[in-house]
């Protein structure tokens, strides 16, 4: 390999790697433990990738007005692990989701189960290290 390659090889690499972590983020620096919430809603979209999934939901709010909350799942790797497929997730159907708010008061979640339609009561691998199976 000529030095040049080598040296941008490695410049690729750490570029890729670098933006990667950036990304991530810790539990407590965007959502609040000691705000849980229930959202009941229908699925509208599915995303399915590193470093987290995330799920989309349509809930009702008191006056009958729609929001769409953004619903942070783990990892697509925990989420198998955990037995959860995105085939479990068609959009339309309809959901529940336990899990903490976001700290700057968007509809933004992060959750720590979902129970589907079929019943089946799923962890989501939540990256709060006391919620129920947390991903560690």
């Amino acid at each position: 390999m000529t030095m040049p390659f080598r040296l941008l090889l490695t410049a690729a690499l750490t570029a890729a790697l670098t933006s990667a972590v950036s990304a991530h983020h810790s539990f407590a620096a965007e959502f609040d433990a000691n705000k849980p919430v229930t959202l009941e809603g229908t699925l509208t979209k599915v995303v399915w990738m590193n470093p987290h999934g995330w799920i989309y939901v349509d809930v009702p709010g008191p006056q009958g007005a729609m929001t769409n909350w953004a619903i942070e799942f783990g990892s697509p790797g925990a989420l198998l692990r955990r037995g959860l497929r995105i085939t479990d997730f068609p959009p339309g159907i309809r959901l529940t989701v336990k899990g903490y708010l976001a700290k700057n008061g968007t509809p933004t979640a992060n959750a720590s189960s979902v129970v589907l339609p079929d019943g089946r009561n799923l962890f989501t691998a939540s990256s709060n290290p006391d919620a129920p199976d947390a991903a560690k």
